[in-house]
């Protein structure tokens, strides 16, 4: 009788171990496809552009909030140090494009530094817009 019980036992044991292996694979199946969004860390207000298009392959966000702060990867950074990061940053993704995103209250000022850092790290910039001071 025990040797029955024990045997009952036995097989009315649910084996977790497929089920958890479909999990792991839908888990590592999510994370591979998803976008991940880039985000540049700090507030801006864009002014609205009416023949602003989308741009699909942005791996370098450069950020200017109303401060005149420029941001890079959630980090404030000097303008100054703008092309030794963008070179960097170009390194790791030569296929990548820049973005800059201006506040409508920051200056024109910070955002010619930020285009003449980008100048001299080799991005070409189209000619989008003529800033006057």
């Amino acid at each position: 009788m025990k040797r029955l019980n024990k045997r009952i036992q036995e097989e009315t044991k649910i084996d977790i171990t497929p089920m958890l292996d479909v999990v792991f694979i839908m888990l590592i199946f999510f994370i591979v496809t998803a976008t991940f969004v880039k985000q540049s860390g700090a507030d801006v207000n864009k002014p609205e552009a009416v023949t602003a298009t989308q741009r699909p392959n942005v791996s370098i966000l450069l950020a200017i909030n109303d401060k005149d702060e420029v941001w890079l990867d959630r980090k404030q950074i000097d303008p100054r140090a703008i092309k030794v990061n963008i070179n960097r940053l170009r390194a790791e993704n030569p296929e990548g494009e820049v973005v800059i995103e201006a506040d409508e209250n920051s200056t024109s000022e910070i955002l010619l530094k930020v285009v003449d850092a980008l100048k001299e790290a080799g991005i070409p910039i189209p000619p989008v817009a003529t800033l006057r001071n």
